[in-house]
Protein backbone atom coordinates (compact mmCIF):
# COMPACT_ATOMS: atom_id res chain seq x y z
CA UNK A 1 0.00 0.00 0.00
CA UNK A 2 2.78 2.41 0.92
CA UNK A 3 4.59 1.62 -2.34
CA UNK A 4 1.42 2.35 -4.33
CA UNK A 5 1.12 5.65 -2.51
CA UNK A 6 4.73 6.52 -3.30
CA UNK A 7 4.46 5.74 -7.02
CA UNK A 8 0.89 7.04 -7.35
CA UNK A 9 1.83 10.44 -5.92
CA UNK A 10 4.92 10.63 -8.10
CA UNK A 11 3.13 9.83 -11.38
CA UNK A 12 0.22 12.11 -10.52
CA UNK A 13 2.57 15.05 -9.99
CA UNK A 14 4.45 14.20 -13.20
CA UNK A 15 1.14 14.19 -15.09
CA UNK A 16 0.42 17.65 -13.66
CA UNK A 17 3.77 18.87 -15.12
CA UNK A 18 5.30 19.51 -11.72
CA UNK A 19 9.13 19.73 -11.90
CA UNK A 20 10.72 16.31 -11.43
CA UNK A 21 12.72 17.26 -8.35
CA UNK A 22 9.59 18.45 -6.57
CA UNK A 23 7.70 15.31 -7.68
CA UNK A 24 10.35 13.14 -6.05
CA UNK A 25 10.53 15.25 -2.89
CA UNK A 26 6.76 15.52 -2.37
CA UNK A 27 6.27 11.78 -2.97
CA UNK A 28 8.99 10.93 -0.46
CA UNK A 29 7.62 13.43 2.06
CA UNK A 30 4.12 11.96 1.87
CA UNK A 31 5.54 8.46 2.30
CA UNK A 32 7.53 9.52 5.38
CA UNK A 33 4.44 11.13 6.91
CA UNK A 34 2.09 8.20 6.22
CA UNK A 35 4.63 5.63 7.43
CA UNK A 36 5.32 7.77 10.51
CA UNK A 37 9.01 8.03 9.73
CA UNK A 38 10.64 11.14 11.17
CA UNK A 39 10.68 13.94 8.61
CA UNK A 40 14.15 14.75 9.91
CA UNK A 41 15.20 11.47 8.27
CA UNK A 42 14.01 12.87 4.93
CA UNK A 43 16.45 15.75 5.29
CA UNK A 44 19.23 13.42 6.41
CA UNK A 45 18.69 11.06 3.47
CA UNK A 46 18.57 13.94 1.02
CA UNK A 47 21.78 15.50 2.29
CA UNK A 48 23.53 12.12 2.44
CA UNK A 49 22.60 11.52 -1.20
CA UNK A 50 24.66 14.51 -2.33
CA UNK A 51 27.57 13.88 0.03
CA UNK A 52 29.94 12.33 -2.51
CA UNK A 53 33.33 13.48 -3.76
CA UNK A 54 32.50 12.04 -7.21
CA UNK A 55 29.49 14.33 -7.60
CA UNK A 56 31.67 17.40 -7.04
CA UNK A 57 33.04 16.78 -10.54
CA UNK A 58 29.67 17.51 -12.18
CA UNK A 59 29.71 21.34 -11.89
CA UNK A 60 33.35 21.46 -13.01
CA UNK A 61 32.67 19.41 -16.17
CA UNK A 62 29.59 21.54 -16.91
CA UNK A 63 31.62 24.73 -16.43
CA UNK A 64 34.43 23.41 -18.64
CA UNK A 65 31.95 22.79 -21.46
CA UNK A 66 30.37 26.23 -21.05
CA UNK A 67 33.77 27.92 -21.07
CA UNK A 68 34.68 26.04 -24.23
CA UNK A 69 31.51 27.33 -25.87
CA UNK A 70 32.19 30.95 -24.94
CA UNK A 71 35.96 30.87 -25.48
CA UNK A 72 36.10 30.32 -29.24
CA UNK A 73 36.95 26.63 -28.96
CA UNK A 74 33.87 25.33 -30.78
CA UNK A 75 34.56 27.52 -33.82
CA UNK A 76 38.09 26.16 -34.23
CA UNK A 77 36.97 22.58 -33.75
CA UNK A 78 34.33 23.06 -36.42
CA UNK A 79 36.85 24.44 -38.90
CA UNK A 80 39.18 21.50 -38.31
CA UNK A 81 36.40 18.93 -38.71
CA UNK A 82 35.24 20.67 -41.91
CA UNK A 83 38.76 20.60 -43.35
CA UNK A 84 39.02 16.90 -42.44
CA UNK A 85 35.74 15.46 -43.80
CA UNK A 86 34.07 18.36 -45.62
CA UNK A 87 35.05 17.01 -49.04
CA UNK A 88 32.85 13.90 -48.56
CA UNK A 89 29.30 13.85 -50.02
CA UNK A 90 27.18 15.82 -47.58
CA UNK A 91 30.41 17.14 -46.13
CA UNK A 92 28.88 19.51 -43.59
CA UNK A 93 26.74 16.68 -42.22
CA UNK A 94 29.87 14.61 -41.65
CA UNK A 95 31.53 17.67 -40.14
CA UNK A 96 28.59 17.98 -37.75
CA UNK A 97 29.10 14.43 -36.49
CA UNK A 98 32.90 14.58 -36.25
CA UNK A 99 32.98 17.85 -34.32
CA UNK A 100 30.39 16.43 -31.91
CA UNK A 101 32.62 13.42 -31.30
CA UNK A 102 35.58 15.70 -30.56
CA UNK A 103 33.58 18.09 -28.38
CA UNK A 104 32.14 15.17 -26.42
CA UNK A 105 35.61 14.63 -24.98
CA UNK A 106 35.40 18.08 -23.40
CA UNK A 107 31.81 18.75 -22.34
CA UNK A 108 30.22 15.37 -21.62
CA UNK A 109 26.68 16.68 -22.14
CA UNK A 110 24.23 16.41 -25.02
CA UNK A 111 22.58 19.77 -24.31
CA UNK A 112 25.93 21.59 -24.38
CA UNK A 113 26.62 20.08 -27.79
CA UNK A 114 23.16 20.87 -29.17
CA UNK A 115 23.09 24.43 -27.88
CA UNK A 116 26.76 25.37 -28.26
CA UNK A 117 27.80 23.67 -31.49
CA UNK A 118 24.27 23.73 -32.90
CA UNK A 119 24.34 27.47 -33.54
CA UNK A 120 27.50 27.21 -35.66
CA UNK A 121 26.50 23.99 -37.42
CA UNK A 122 22.98 25.02 -38.38
CA UNK A 123 24.06 28.37 -39.83
CA UNK A 124 26.82 26.80 -41.93
CA UNK A 125 24.53 24.08 -43.27
CA UNK A 126 21.72 26.48 -44.09
CA UNK A 127 24.11 28.78 -45.94
CA UNK A 128 25.30 25.78 -47.99
CA UNK A 129 21.75 24.87 -49.04
CA UNK A 130 21.03 21.87 -46.82
CA UNK A 131 17.42 21.13 -45.80
CA UNK A 132 16.43 22.39 -42.35
CA UNK A 133 14.99 19.00 -41.35
CA UNK A 134 18.25 17.25 -42.21
CA UNK A 135 20.25 19.96 -40.45
CA UNK A 136 18.44 19.72 -37.14
CA UNK A 137 18.20 15.91 -37.33
CA UNK A 138 21.92 15.33 -37.71
CA UNK A 139 22.70 18.05 -35.15
CA UNK A 140 20.57 16.46 -32.44
CA UNK A 141 21.50 12.91 -33.41
CA UNK A 142 25.19 13.69 -33.06
CA UNK A 143 24.56 15.56 -29.79
CA UNK A 144 23.59 12.22 -28.24
CA UNK A 145 27.27 11.22 -28.46
CA UNK A 146 28.06 13.81 -25.76
CA UNK A 147 27.19 11.72 -22.68
CA UNK A 148 28.82 8.55 -24.09
CA UNK A 149 32.35 9.59 -25.05
CA UNK A 150 34.08 10.52 -21.77
CA UNK A 151 34.03 12.59 -19.69
CA UNK A 152 30.33 12.19 -18.93
CA UNK A 153 28.22 13.51 -16.08
CA UNK A 154 25.87 10.55 -16.46
CA UNK A 155 28.79 8.15 -16.01
CA UNK A 156 29.68 9.96 -12.80
CA UNK A 157 26.16 9.57 -11.44
CA UNK A 158 26.04 5.87 -12.36
CA UNK A 159 29.47 5.24 -10.85
CA UNK A 160 28.28 6.92 -7.64
CA UNK A 161 25.08 4.84 -7.49
CA UNK A 162 26.62 1.51 -8.51
CA UNK A 163 29.91 2.00 -6.65
CA UNK A 164 32.05 1.25 -9.71
CA UNK A 165 35.24 2.80 -11.04
CA UNK A 166 34.76 6.10 -12.86
CA UNK A 167 37.89 5.41 -14.93
CA UNK A 168 36.44 2.09 -16.12
CA UNK A 169 33.14 3.74 -16.99
CA UNK A 170 34.97 6.37 -19.01
CA UNK A 171 36.96 3.73 -20.90
CA UNK A 172 33.80 1.75 -21.57
CA UNK A 173 32.25 4.68 -23.40
CA UNK A 174 34.90 5.06 -26.12
CA UNK A 175 33.90 2.25 -28.49
CA UNK A 176 30.13 2.87 -28.25
CA UNK A 177 30.72 6.59 -28.85
CA UNK A 178 32.80 5.92 -31.96
CA UNK A 179 30.19 3.45 -33.23
CA UNK A 180 27.51 6.11 -32.79
CA UNK A 181 29.53 8.57 -34.84
CA UNK A 182 30.28 6.09 -37.64
CA UNK A 183 26.66 4.94 -37.86
CA UNK A 184 25.42 8.53 -38.11
CA UNK A 185 28.01 9.29 -40.79
CA UNK A 186 26.77 6.27 -42.78
CA UNK A 187 23.23 7.66 -42.64
CA UNK A 188 24.47 11.13 -43.62
CA UNK A 189 26.17 9.56 -46.65
CA UNK A 190 22.89 7.92 -47.72
CA UNK A 191 20.98 11.21 -47.40
CA UNK A 192 23.73 13.08 -49.25
CA UNK A 193 23.70 10.70 -52.23
CA UNK A 194 19.90 10.66 -52.50
CA UNK A 195 19.45 14.42 -52.14
CA UNK A 196 22.66 15.37 -53.93
CA UNK A 197 23.97 17.51 -51.10
CA UNK A 198 27.09 19.52 -51.96
CA UNK A 199 30.65 18.78 -50.96
CA UNK A 200 32.82 21.41 -49.34
CA UNK A 201 35.80 22.56 -51.41
CA UNK A 202 38.73 20.18 -51.10
CA UNK A 203 41.28 21.50 -48.63
CA UNK A 204 44.95 21.30 -49.42
CA UNK A 205 47.15 19.27 -47.09
CA UNK A 206 48.61 22.54 -45.80
CA UNK A 207 45.10 23.84 -45.08
CA UNK A 208 44.16 20.72 -43.15
CA UNK A 209 47.39 20.85 -41.15
CA UNK A 210 46.85 24.55 -40.41
CA UNK A 211 43.36 23.93 -39.01
CA UNK A 212 44.68 20.91 -37.11
CA UNK A 213 47.36 23.01 -35.43
CA UNK A 214 44.77 25.61 -34.43
CA UNK A 215 42.55 22.90 -32.97
CA UNK A 216 45.28 21.01 -31.12
CA UNK A 217 45.02 22.98 -27.83
CA UNK A 218 41.33 22.16 -27.20
CA UNK A 219 41.78 18.58 -28.46
CA UNK A 220 44.39 18.09 -25.76
CA UNK A 221 41.64 18.48 -23.14
CA UNK A 222 40.52 14.80 -23.12
CA UNK A 223 44.17 13.72 -23.27
CA UNK A 224 44.97 15.75 -20.16
CA UNK A 225 41.81 14.62 -18.36
CA UNK A 226 41.82 10.93 -19.13
CA UNK A 227 45.59 10.60 -19.13
CA UNK A 228 45.73 12.08 -15.64
CA UNK A 229 42.95 9.81 -14.38
CA UNK A 230 44.28 6.58 -15.86
CA UNK A 231 47.85 7.36 -14.82
CA UNK A 232 46.64 7.89 -11.26
CA UNK A 233 47.87 11.48 -11.03
CA UNK A 234 44.41 12.94 -10.37
CA UNK A 235 40.96 11.78 -9.34
CA UNK A 236 38.00 12.38 -11.70
CA UNK A 237 36.96 15.34 -9.55
CA UNK A 238 40.43 16.88 -9.70
CA UNK A 239 40.53 16.22 -13.45
CA UNK A 240 37.25 18.14 -13.84
CA UNK A 241 38.81 21.12 -12.06
CA UNK A 242 41.83 20.91 -14.37
CA UNK A 243 39.43 20.94 -17.34
CA UNK A 244 37.90 24.20 -16.06
CA UNK A 245 41.28 25.84 -15.60
CA UNK A 246 42.45 24.68 -19.02
CA UNK A 247 39.24 25.89 -20.73
CA UNK A 248 39.64 29.27 -19.00
CA UNK A 249 43.29 29.45 -20.10
CA UNK A 250 42.38 28.69 -23.72
CA UNK A 251 39.58 31.23 -23.86
CA UNK A 252 41.42 34.07 -22.10
CA UNK A 253 45.10 33.59 -22.86
CA UNK A 254 45.33 31.54 -26.07
CA UNK A 255 42.35 32.47 -28.24
CA UNK A 256 41.36 35.61 -26.29
CA UNK A 257 37.71 35.25 -27.30
CA UNK A 258 36.37 34.91 -23.76
CA UNK A 259 35.30 38.28 -22.37
CA UNK A 260 33.85 39.13 -18.98
CA UNK A 261 30.28 38.78 -20.21
CA UNK A 262 30.95 35.34 -21.71
CA UNK A 263 32.61 34.07 -18.54
CA UNK A 264 29.75 35.36 -16.37
CA UNK A 265 27.24 33.68 -18.69
CA UNK A 266 29.17 30.40 -18.45
CA UNK A 267 29.15 30.62 -14.65
CA UNK A 268 25.44 31.44 -14.60
CA UNK A 269 24.53 28.49 -16.84
CA UNK A 270 26.72 26.21 -14.74
CA UNK A 271 24.98 27.27 -11.52
CA UNK A 272 21.56 26.66 -13.08
CA UNK A 273 22.41 23.17 -14.33
CA UNK A 274 24.26 22.17 -11.17
CA UNK A 275 21.55 23.43 -8.82
CA UNK A 276 18.85 21.56 -10.73
CA UNK A 277 20.91 18.36 -10.93
CA UNK A 278 21.91 18.30 -7.27
CA UNK A 279 18.36 19.11 -6.12
CA UNK A 280 17.14 16.12 -8.13
CA UNK A 281 19.90 13.94 -6.68
CA UNK A 282 18.97 14.99 -3.14
CA UNK A 283 15.23 14.36 -3.56
CA UNK A 284 15.80 11.13 -5.48
CA UNK A 285 18.01 9.86 -2.65
CA UNK A 286 15.11 10.09 -0.22
CA UNK A 287 12.80 8.53 -2.81
CA UNK A 288 15.26 5.66 -3.36
CA UNK A 289 15.48 5.08 0.40
CA UNK A 290 11.70 4.67 0.49
CA UNK A 291 11.93 2.17 -2.37
CA UNK A 292 14.59 0.22 -0.53
CA UNK A 293 12.52 0.24 2.68
CA UNK A 294 9.59 -1.25 0.78
CA UNK A 295 11.98 -3.79 -0.85
CA UNK A 296 10.79 -2.76 -4.32
CA UNK A 297 14.11 -3.76 -6.01
CA UNK A 298 13.93 -7.26 -4.54
CA UNK A 299 10.28 -7.66 -5.51
CA UNK A 300 10.92 -6.60 -9.11
CA UNK A 301 13.93 -8.89 -9.38
CA UNK A 302 11.90 -11.83 -8.06
CA UNK A 303 9.09 -11.09 -10.52
CA UNK A 304 11.48 -11.01 -13.47
CA UNK A 305 13.19 -14.22 -12.33
CA UNK A 306 9.78 -15.88 -12.16
CA UNK A 307 9.15 -14.99 -15.81
CA UNK A 308 12.54 -15.85 -17.33
CA UNK A 309 16.08 -16.77 -16.41
CA UNK A 310 17.43 -15.79 -19.83
CA UNK A 311 19.90 -12.92 -19.44
CA UNK A 312 19.29 -11.62 -22.96
CA UNK A 313 15.53 -11.38 -22.49
CA UNK A 314 16.13 -9.61 -19.19
CA UNK A 315 18.37 -7.09 -20.97
CA UNK A 316 15.55 -6.52 -23.47
CA UNK A 317 13.15 -5.81 -20.58
CA UNK A 318 15.67 -3.44 -19.02
CA UNK A 319 16.08 -1.58 -22.32
CA UNK A 320 12.32 -1.15 -22.68
CA UNK A 321 11.96 0.10 -19.09
CA UNK A 322 14.80 2.61 -19.50
CA UNK A 323 13.58 3.86 -22.88
CA UNK A 324 10.08 4.47 -21.52
CA UNK A 325 11.52 6.22 -18.48
CA UNK A 326 13.67 8.37 -20.74
CA UNK A 327 10.55 9.64 -22.48
CA UNK A 328 9.31 11.19 -19.25
CA UNK A 329 12.30 11.78 -16.97
CA UNK A 330 15.56 13.65 -17.37
CA UNK A 331 18.77 11.64 -17.12
CA UNK A 332 19.61 12.40 -13.48
CA UNK A 333 16.08 11.62 -12.24
CA UNK A 334 15.78 8.41 -14.24
CA UNK A 335 19.12 7.11 -13.02
CA UNK A 336 18.56 8.02 -9.38
CA UNK A 337 15.21 6.19 -9.41
CA UNK A 338 15.94 3.20 -11.64
CA UNK A 339 19.56 2.26 -10.97
CA UNK A 340 18.89 1.19 -7.35
CA UNK A 341 15.96 -0.88 -8.64
CA UNK A 342 17.84 -2.47 -11.54
CA UNK A 343 21.16 -3.18 -9.80
CA UNK A 344 19.88 -6.34 -8.09
CA UNK A 345 18.89 -7.64 -11.54
CA UNK A 346 22.42 -7.03 -12.80
CA UNK A 347 23.82 -8.89 -9.79
CA UNK A 348 21.35 -11.77 -10.12
CA UNK A 349 22.27 -12.42 -13.75
CA UNK A 350 25.99 -11.76 -13.44
CA UNK A 351 25.97 -8.86 -15.91
CA UNK A 352 29.19 -6.84 -15.88
CA UNK A 353 28.45 -3.58 -14.00
CA UNK A 354 30.37 -1.47 -16.53
CA UNK A 355 28.45 -3.05 -19.43
CA UNK A 356 25.21 -2.57 -17.52
CA UNK A 357 26.11 1.05 -16.85
CA UNK A 358 26.63 1.78 -20.55
CA UNK A 359 23.27 0.20 -21.35
CA UNK A 360 21.62 2.38 -18.70
CA UNK A 361 23.29 5.62 -19.77
CA UNK A 362 22.80 4.93 -23.50
CA UNK A 363 19.07 4.35 -23.09
CA UNK A 364 18.58 7.41 -20.95
CA UNK A 365 20.64 9.48 -23.38
CA UNK A 366 18.20 8.55 -26.14
CA UNK A 367 15.54 10.00 -23.86
CA UNK A 368 17.11 13.40 -24.55
CA UNK A 369 15.82 13.00 -28.10
CA UNK A 370 12.30 11.82 -27.28
CA UNK A 371 9.25 13.82 -26.21
CA UNK A 372 7.77 14.93 -23.90
CA UNK A 373 10.83 15.75 -21.75
CA UNK A 374 13.57 15.55 -24.41
CA UNK A 375 15.78 18.44 -23.37
CA UNK A 376 17.79 18.36 -26.60
CA UNK A 377 14.61 18.67 -28.65
CA UNK A 378 13.71 21.91 -26.90
CA UNK A 379 17.27 23.20 -27.19
CA UNK A 380 17.36 22.31 -30.89
CA UNK A 381 13.98 23.92 -31.57
CA UNK A 382 15.16 27.10 -29.85
CA UNK A 383 18.48 27.25 -31.72
CA UNK A 384 16.96 26.38 -35.11
CA UNK A 385 13.86 28.55 -34.73
CA UNK A 386 11.65 25.58 -35.65
CA UNK A 387 8.47 24.16 -34.11
CA UNK A 388 8.91 21.29 -31.67
CA UNK A 389 6.77 18.85 -33.66
CA UNK A 390 8.86 19.48 -36.79
CA UNK A 391 12.07 18.93 -34.83
CA UNK A 392 10.71 15.63 -33.47
CA UNK A 393 9.84 14.38 -36.97
CA UNK A 394 13.21 15.45 -38.35
CA UNK A 395 15.07 13.61 -35.59
CA UNK A 396 13.34 10.23 -36.02
CA UNK A 397 15.52 8.95 -38.94
CA UNK A 398 18.67 9.69 -36.95
CA UNK A 399 17.43 7.59 -34.05
CA UNK A 400 17.56 4.47 -36.23
CA UNK A 401 21.39 4.10 -36.29
CA UNK A 402 21.54 4.95 -32.60
CA UNK A 403 19.11 2.13 -31.78
CA UNK A 404 21.22 -0.24 -33.87
CA UNK A 405 24.28 0.70 -31.80
CA UNK A 406 22.22 0.24 -28.63
CA UNK A 407 21.40 -3.29 -29.74
CA UNK A 408 25.06 -4.00 -30.43
CA UNK A 409 26.35 -2.83 -27.06
CA UNK A 410 23.50 -4.62 -25.27
CA UNK A 411 24.20 -8.04 -26.77
CA UNK A 412 27.91 -7.75 -27.54
CA UNK A 413 29.26 -6.67 -24.13
CA UNK A 414 32.87 -6.94 -25.33
CA UNK A 415 32.32 -3.67 -27.22
CA UNK A 416 32.04 -2.03 -23.79
CA UNK A 417 34.28 -4.15 -21.59
CA UNK A 418 37.32 -4.55 -23.88
CA UNK A 419 39.03 -1.27 -22.97
CA UNK A 420 38.18 -1.36 -19.23
CA UNK A 421 39.64 -4.88 -19.06
CA UNK A 422 43.04 -3.41 -19.98
CA UNK A 423 43.20 -1.88 -16.48
CA UNK A 424 43.20 -5.35 -14.88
Amino acid sequence: MAAMLLFGTFFLLVALSVPIGICLGMSALLYFVVEQVSVVSLVQRSVAGTNSFILVAIPFFVLAGNLMNTGGVTTRLYRFASALVGRLPGGLGHTNVVVSMIFSGMSGTAVGDAAGLGTIELKAMRDAGYDDDFNIGVTLGSAAIGPIIPPSNNFLIYAFLADVSVARMFLGGFVPGVLMGLSLMALVHVFAIRRKYPKAPRQSLLGVLTEAVRAIPPMLTPVILLGGIFAGFVTPTEAALLACLYAFFLGVCVYRDADRRGICLALYETVKVTAATMFIVAMASAFAWALAREQIPQVITAQILSVTDNKYIVLLFVNIILLIAGCFLDAASAMMILVPILLPIQLAFGIDPIHFGLVVVFNITLGNLTPPVGICLFAGASVAGMSLDRVVRATIPFLVPLFIVLGLITYVPQLVTLLPSLLD
